[in-house]
């Protein structure tokens, strides 16, 4: 037999019922103190009616204060003080008196008292009762607000957060797309209809896979290497043999869970900056391990690499890599050199950092001639291996250059690489 889980609730999820319940139990809790009181000096029994109906003048007392303080809570702090320092002092005014007309009817001729006397003995202890209320009314009152702005402040960073990244996530689709249907365009120009079907079948494939996920959402390493071969499937239809990739995957890393399409913008700034500027091409490598627990990923190329060390301020690097690549790049504008968009490393980095903070490490590395590396390391966390895909994962996930797709025939001019980028941003180095 299933036992259903309790759902506790908090005592202030109903103010009003959680106002009842401490006003029945602190007043209930001054009457039993007084009764103990009385009975330890040996009071008579009936001496207790005389505590009930004082404990009953403060808690009607005390429901009224609840109304009046009710009013004065969200007032300037000048009002609200002044006035409950008014208020308060009338309340006390009042039982004291209902307090010592009770007392005289209670002693009779026994004690000789004036109402005065009896009112000056008995005011510390409305005053102590309804002041000691009315500072946990207000401490109470203060602290949910508090609670709700806490909450309030919560849920704007996460929306924030949300935000901040769906606006990343949807600066990496434009890119390649727009690149995309520009090589598509030229296919058509040129009358070469069969490999610009294939190109739009692919880009279908890549656009279905990448927009199914929601922005800010996490997916295995197995299914960021499949989205990656869905857009590595295209850009060999550009660069043909130019294009030549490696990959080396622990199995254990696969079902490592990272942001969704965070390492595709850099395999595209590789394609741009390695492959594209040298008649050679060059070799795009993925690598992916895990380290005690934490999980490394490298992706470096054998392009052109910089001409000057990498600085860690990547707004500068950024121009600096679109100033210092030597080679010509056939894809862009007038000028040759390969155009950035403004997204790309400071976008990947902006993610980590909305993701994991602090705990996280993004490294850049490259040498003039030597190629450009960068190096990820967040902290590993497991899903279950049920969403990879056995034929892409199998035997540590080791894809090649032998792994692409047969190719359909193309000029072999280049003509085909003549990509028209967008207009020129001159910020980070970004896969465009």
């Amino acid at each position: 037999m299933s036992v259903i889980a309790i759902q506790p609730a908090p005592f202030f999820a109903s103010k009003n019922r959680a106002f009842w319940n401490l006003q029945l139990a602190g007043w209930g809790g001054a009457f039993l103190l007084r009764a103990v009181i009385a009975f330890a000096n040996d009071q008579p029994f009936d001496l207790l009616a005389l505590i009930l109906v004082t404990t009953i003048t403060g808690f009607s007392i005390s429901c009224i204060l609840s109304v009046i303080y009710r009013q004065l809570i969200n007032r300037q702090p000048i009002v609200t003080w002044g006035v409950t320092a008014l208020v308060l002092m009338i309340a006390v005014i009042f039982h004291t008196s209902i307090d010592a007309w009770v007392q005289g009817i209670y002693y009779g001729g026994t004690r000789e008292t004036t109402f005065a006397q009896r009112f000056i003995g008995l005011s510390y202890i409305p005053l102590t009762l309804l002041g000691g209320w009315s500072a946990l009314y207000y401490a109470i009152n203060y602290f949910l607000t508090v609670e709700q702005q806490a909450d309030r402040l919560e849920r704007l960073e996460a929306q924030t957060t949300a935000a901040q990244l769906a606006m990343l996530r949807y600066q990496l689709n434009p890119h390649f797309l727009f690149n995309t249907l520009n090589s598509i365009s030229t296919l058509v120009l040129l009358k070469q209809t069969e490999p610009a079907n294939a190109m739009l079948t692919r880009l279908s494939s890549f656009l279905r896979h990448t927009l199914i996920m929601e922005p800010g959402s996490q997916v295995t390493l197995a299914q960021e290497v499949e989205t990656l071969n869905l857009y590595l499937d295209i850009e060999r239809m550009r660069f043909e043999e130019r294009l030549r990739t490696h990959f080396d995957i622990e199995p254990a890393a696969l079902s490592a869970v990272l942001p969704s399409m965070l390492l595709q913008p850099l395999v595209e700034n590789a394609v741009k900056y390695a492959v594209s500027p040298q008649e050679e091409g060059a070799r795009i490598s993925l690598t992916a391990k895990v380290v005690g627990d934490r999980l490394r990923m490298t992706i470096e190329d054998t392009g052109p690499g910089l001409d000057a060390p990498v600085q860690h301020d990547l707004l500068d690097y950024a121009s600096r890599r679109e100033s210092l690549r030597g080679a010509p790049d056939t894809s862009g504008p007038a000028g040759g050199k390969p155009v950035s968009t403004g997204v790309g490393l400071a976008n990947i980095r902006n993610r980590l950092i909305q993701a994991y903070g602090s705990s996280h490490l993004f490294d850049t590395r490259s040498e003039p001639g030597e190629g450009f590396t960068v190096v990820i390391e967040i902290p590993f966390q497991a899903q279950d291996e049920t969403t990879v895909d056995p034929a892409r994962s199998g035997k540590g996930a080791r894809l090649s250059e032998a792994d692409a797709p047969a190719k359909p025939d193309k000029p072999r001019d280049g003509t085909a690489d003549n990509v028209i980028d967008l207009p020129p941003q001159r910020t980070i180095g970004s896969s465009a």
